[in-house]
């Protein structure tokens, strides 16, 4: 879905709805802009219900001053014309107080980006604006003074965030991002000292292998290959719903016949991804004319080393992930469900993606169906779509369990006993 080519005030409705939705500000909270070809401001109503709104209560600002609406604009469009004249390269503003962001914001600080590999690309430099009373003039000049020096992401002090882009998906990625970043840090903080990236890990990245990937002509489509697209599609969706992805990162792939393969397209919307844009693998070659995950040639090494899997998915959710940035591991031997479905769960060094897929790939042996990157993703592996979507759910509620815990007291895992009583009773050394 390319969201851009919509009218700017659908386009507004259609972000402001994801934002309100995906609980990252409140009924009254928040606001956003773009600045059209006629230098005409469309921006998001005063007073009016984030979940109530339709395109008709955006509110037009015509560059000579005239409004038109059936609402008042924003109370805090006079920041949104400070930024728009201090930085004429952006033409979408997201303002929102999503409770990570916020609580970073009443301490004064700002997230780090380098926990994960492609959140610095995506956020740059982080700014703070100094406080001032809200739809203020003052809060606008402070702000775009922070704007006017390059910078596209701005805290603001006791208040929350302001990003700016060069259409409103941009925006909308960089200002999810930001607030990942800042929920991943505060989980990883409960459990021990975040772990950064080091220019070295970068540069592993920048020089990984996949970039340039061979292409075939693919002629017709079997059934069964239109099911798992759909399929597919179905489950990536319901990840981005359940947070388990954000809008462009996140992988899943599904065996189709042999070692071909449907993998997740790069950079598209995890939240309108279609069947169609579903990239088909055959002996290493995606088809034409579509640009496959990066992480194309782990998944195929774990097709062809590991017959019992079926599909792999690689993930970041905020929680699992605290321990992927931390020093500390995860133990799945917390509740029955999590260790039946997680078993072991190792962690790799953050390199294994990249340096030497092969020999990761052979990390996912049917007693290890999960594995932790460092400072990366993770990994799960299973006999099938939904089996393998269960697993990352598990790890996910698991690790947020977890995580929950350590304010109420020591952790009590299932002991040895139990826990054969488990393998026994579910044949886990069988599977």
């Amino acid at each position: 879905m390319k969201t851009e080519i919509l009218p700017p005030a659908d386009q507004l409705l259609l972000y402001m709805n994801r934002i309100y939705e995906y609980g990252m500000t409140t009924t009254s909270g928040g606001n956003i802009s773009i600045l059209d070809d006629n230098g005409d401001i469309w921006i998001t109503p005063a007073g009016v219900d984030k979940g109530t709104l339709s395109s008709r209560d955006m509110v037009c600002v015509k560059a000579n001053g005239d409004v038109q609406g059936v609402h008042r604009p924003s109370s805090e469009l006079p920041f949104h014309r400070l930024i728009y004249a201090a930085r004429p390269d952006l033409k979408a503003i997201v303002h929102a107080h999503p409770p990570a962001l916020v609580a970073f914001s009443i301490v004064r600080q700002v997230p780090d980006t380098r926990l994960l590999p492609y959140e610095r690309q995506i956020c740059g430099p982080i700014g703070m604006a100094p406080y001032a009373l809200p739809g203020s003039e003052e809060l606008g000049k402070n702000i775009a003074d922070v704007f006017r020096q390059g910078i596209q992401s701005v805290m603001l002090e006791n208040h929350g965030v302001v990003v700016g882009a060069e259409d409103l998906f941009q925006a909308f990625q960089r200002f999810e991002t930001l607030d990942f970043c800042a929920r991943l840090e505060i989980e990883a903080r409960r459990i021990g000292k975040p772990k950064l990236l080091t220019d070295g890990d970068y540069e592993t990245m920048r020089n990984k292998t996949g970039d340039c990937i061979e292409t075939f002509r693919r002629e017709g489509m079997t059934t069964y290959e239109k099911e798992c697209r759909r399929e597919l599609c179905r489950l990536v969706h319901r990840a981005y719903k359940q947070k388990l992805f954000t809008s462009t990162q996140g992988t899943f792939s599904c065996r189709v016949e042999g070692n071909d393969f449907l993998i997740t397209p790069y950079g598209a919307d995890r939240k309108y991804v279609q069947p169609e844009d579903m990239v088909l693998v055959r002996d290493g070659k995606a088809e034409e004319g579509k640009m496959p995950s990066k992480s194309l040639p782990l998944h195929r090494f774990i097709y062809e080393k590991q017959p019992h899997v079926n599909a792999v998915l690689i993930a970041h959710p905020p929680h699992i992930m605290a321990f992927a940035v931390t020093d500390t591991l995860f133990d799945s031997r917390t509740i029955p469900e999590s260790y039946i479905l997680l078993r072991s769960t190792p962690k790799l060094d953050f390199d294994a993606v990249y340096q030497d897929p092969a020999r990761t790939s052979e990390t996912f042996t049917p007693s290890t169906p999960i594995a932790i990157v460092n400072n990366n993703c993770v990994i799960v592996a299973g006999r099938s779509l939904l089996e393998a979507f269960d697993r990352l759910e598990v790890a996910e509620y698991s690790a947020k369990s977890v995580l929950a815990a350590t304010a109420l007291g020591d952790i009590v895992h299932i002991d040895g006993e139990r826990i054969k009583e488990l393998e026994v009773a579910f044949k886990l050394d069988s599977q």
